[in-house]
């Protein structure tokens, strides 16, 4: 299971009848899964027939066939991965936390800890590449301005930007309507923004 501190928690599960354990321990907030989140370590019981603690999880879990469970959590750059074992034999996952287990989780949440990166910044190459796109037309928008206010070009730009705020718009967008009338009809309306 994947958290990032909100409400949403995707979960990969390999056995039909283990979406059930997962889904009754986040519907009731009780259970390994929450208890390894809260305490941020493992959360184990060696034999569920014996289990004391989660009522609705154990008697689900014994339901299933499964006798013992381990949930590892793995915390990394704000986002915890739990990874949650089951054995259909009592004792069987005592070493889990320590062995394969361990080595599968901390790669698991360095991956999607990666994949959020290299998303971020796929998104803000996006970004700067649509601002390239803008730039000269921001430019030649700022001439315009700086020439019918007799302005330097940081308070043409900023004209502009109180235009694109003003009505709501994107920057390129005031911009290309300032090019394409080659600010003809604006100049009361520049003048009083430039105030």
């Amino acid at each position: 299971m994947v958290s990032e501190g909100g409400p949403e928690r995707p979960a990969a599960v390999t056995h039909p009848d283990l979406a059930a354990l997962v889904s009754v321990q986040l519907r009731s907030g009780d259970g390994p899964i929450p208890a390894a989140l809260e305490r941020g370590e493992p959360v184990d019981s060696a034999d569920l027939l014996r289990e004391e603690r989660w009522p609705a999880y154990r008697a689900m879990a014994l339901d299933s066939g499964v006798r013992s469970s381990v949930t590892i959590p793995f915390r990394h750059s704000g986002l915890t991965v739990t990874l949650s074992l089951y054995s259909f034999r009592p004792g069987a996952l005592e070493d889990a936390p320590h062995g394969p287990a361990r080595a599968l989780g901390d790669l698991a949440v360095t991956c999607l800890v990666r994949d959020r990166s290299y998303r971020a910044a796929l998104t803000e190459l996006d970004q700067l590449g649509a601002a390239l796109r803008t730039r000269p037309v921001v430019d030649q928008a700022c001439g315009i301005v700086m020439h019918v206010l007799g302005c330097d070009a940081d308070a043409a730009f900023g004209v502009l930007r109180r235009v694109s705020q003003a009505t709501q718009r994107k920057l390129s967008d005031v911009a290309s309507a300032v090019v394409d009338t080659r600010g003809r009809g604006l100049e009361r309306e520049l003048v009083s923004l430039s105030d």
